[in-house]
């Protein structure tokens, strides 16, 4: 018998849930920082088995929307519940539980499909403060199963996997064994530019940071050529971006082809350019023009 089925991961912003999402999929379909919110988008992973294949949603951090993109991650996030098979809730074992945990887990438990709460991030958590949680949480109704893992360590993952194959069920084939993703690779370069520019920049400008690739270019002679503007929503952080002489858009562009080139088992050409447009993640036209738009979700 084979088993299918979608699966929704869901949490706060900053627990894990893309680390977790890639360690399952065992390739990085999702990118990943410390800072919170780096998820904007629905992002898609396909994990096959033996006789099974989970289809992953990965959803941005649950969190007060401020603008019109967070308004497009929230809805993401609303979206990616609909119709699907099991829920995830990422939680981070660094941290206590606190009133918002507690609502939105009373509140998904009760979905009527399988709820599983991970407890992320065990590698650097305190595990008296873990196993309190863990008490804590088999009181909720409406749970599954509680598994504290290590995503970036990939430890106690083959748990995670096996209440996920139970609470499948039988089904179709949705994609080719072979895939990981449903997004496209000019989606996935950007989103690894976005990565390396939430790396290097401070605490402040890779929020206000969105990538549009211009050119995507394959050659015959296994090379590709990459255009890529990095968009951000003020003059005063272009030079921030650009850096002294050019070295923070080098820094970026040269980590940033590194992964490119490993993700297309190809020699990249890859230019970037910095582009102002003014408060875009306020103006529908231009999260549009970005791929963000509400209206198709």
């Amino acid at each position: 018998m084979f088993k299918s089925g979608f699966v929704t991961i869901i949490g706060k912003a900053n627990v894990g849930k893309s680390t977790l999402l890639n360690a399952l999929v065992g390739e990085q379909v999702a990118i990943v920082s410390p800072r919170p919110q780096t998820t904007r988008d629905k992002i898609i992973g396909i994990m096959n088995g033996d006789n099974y294949q989970a289809v992953f949603i990965d959803t941005p951090g649950i969190h007060k929307a401020k603008n019109e993109l967070s308004k497009f991650m929230m809805k993401n996030v609303e979206s990616a519940l609909d119709g699907v098979d099991i829920v995830i809730y990422v939680i981070n074992g660094e941290k206590n539980l606190d009133d918002n945990d507690f609502k939105l887990i009373n509140q998904y438990a009760l979905s009527n499909v399988p709820f599983i709460v991970v407890i992320n991030k065990m590698d650097i958590a305190d595990r008296e403060k873990v196993l309190a949680m863990i008490n804590t949480l088999k009181d909720i109704e409406g749970i599954d199963s509680i598994i504290p893992v290590s995503a970036m360590k990939n430890k106690k993952l083959d748990l995670l996997k096996e209440r996920i194959e139970a609470n499948l069920k039988e089904g179709v084939q949705f994609y080719p064994e072979d895939m990981i993703t449903d997004k496209s690779v000019r989606f996935i370069v950007s989103e690894i530019i976005r990565e390396k520019a939430m790396k290097f920049l401070g605490e402040e400008v890779p929020y206000g940071v969105a990538v549009s690739i211009n050119l995507f270019k394959e050659r015959d002679d296994n090379l590709i050529d990459i255009d890529a503007d990095l968009i951000c929503e003020k003059k005063a952080h272009k030079p921030i971006i650009i850096g002294k002489g050019g070295a923070m858009l080098k820094k970026i562009g040269t980590s940033a082809r590194y992964d490119i080139e490993k993700l297309l088992d190809s020699k990249v050409y890859l230019n970037l350019w910095v582009r102002v447009k003014d408060d875009w993640r306020d103006k529908e036209q231009l999260l549009n023009e970005l791929g963000y738009n509400i209206k198709d979700i």
